[in-house]
């Protein structure tokens, strides 16, 4: 016996690593069983079919969907702030807000013209440490979905559990702060592999840290190497335009999908 795995088609099944599952590493004390497996094969096929449900909505809408993931204290907040004063008027934005208790981060960010609804996730068995397809789904009602274009979904802070669960979003992209040190690429490989944008947070930082950032992205580049990536310091606002820019590309992208799907 060892560990499940869950492929990128959806598929887990369990997966005996052996010696050297990626030529890193002992996971011999880590055992799972068959039973453990087939339960994780029907919570991941209810999610995914939500998630399905939840993507037909954000489409039908018109609505582009980011999933902002990252591990607690990277910056997925104070990034926001600084998006929603960028968009303004401009993007009509909603923010569904994962948190395992209380309403401190969705408070950060009234005020500044987006709906926001907040998801807290503390009444599963100590908090669940992700936003799930079902989650996001009960959120759904309380935004108004016809009259916005960008929704974005901060997830509960973590580097390991968000990753796993398909919410029904357009696109995946996350906060890593260089605090968190080179190598995390390499230990939490699931969370770099599964999105689209690596946002690297608070470089205003650098002249203070004994920091490589040249190792950090051949880190990332081992495990997902064509990954985009933008240098921010969501503090200062260096490189929010450029993510703001991404984002706005993503909302083109599904409207010229949408208008080709009519042709």
């Amino acid at each position: 016996m060892g560990r499940f795995h869950r492929h990128t088609d959806g598929t887990v099944h369990e997966h005996d690593h052996g010696d050297d599952p990626q030529g890193i590493g002992d996971h011999s004390a880590y055992r799972t069983g068959s039973e453990r497996v087939s339960v994780l094969q029907n919570i991941f096929a209810e999610n995914d079919h939500t998630a399905a449900q939840n993507r037909a909505d954000f489409t039908a809408s018109g609505v582009c969907t980011v999933n902002l993931m990252s591990s607690p204290g990277a910056g997925k907040t104070t990034l926001l702030r600084e998006t929603l004063r960028r968009l303004g008027n401009s993007v009509r934005t909603g923010v569904i807000e994962g948190d395992i208790e209380t309403s401190l981060d969705a408070d950060r960010l009234a005020g500044l013209g987006a709906a926001i609804v907040l998801v807290n996730t503390g009444d599963g068995f100590g908090g669940e440490c992700h936003l799930d397809a079902p989650m996001v789904r009960s959120a759904l009602p309380r935004l108004p979905l016809d009259e916005l274009d960008l929704v974005l979904i901060e997830n509960v802070g973590n580097l390991v559990c968000p990753a796993e669960f398909d919410v029904g979003e357009r696109a995946r992209a996350m906060v890593y702060a260089i605090t968190e040190g080179e190598e995390k690429p390499l230990k939490y490989p699931v969370m770099f592999r599964s999105v689209d944008l690596v946002l690297i947070n608070k470089t205003d930082l650098l002249p203070y840290l004994d920091y490589d950032l040249d190792a950090f992205h051949a880190n990332l580049r081992a495990v997902n190497p064509g990954v985009i990536t933008i240098e921010i310091s969501a503090r200062t606002g260096e490189g929010v335009d450029e993510w703001c820019n991404w984002l706005l590309t993503k909302l083109s992208e599904l409207r010229l999908g949408a208008d080709a799907a009519l042709t």
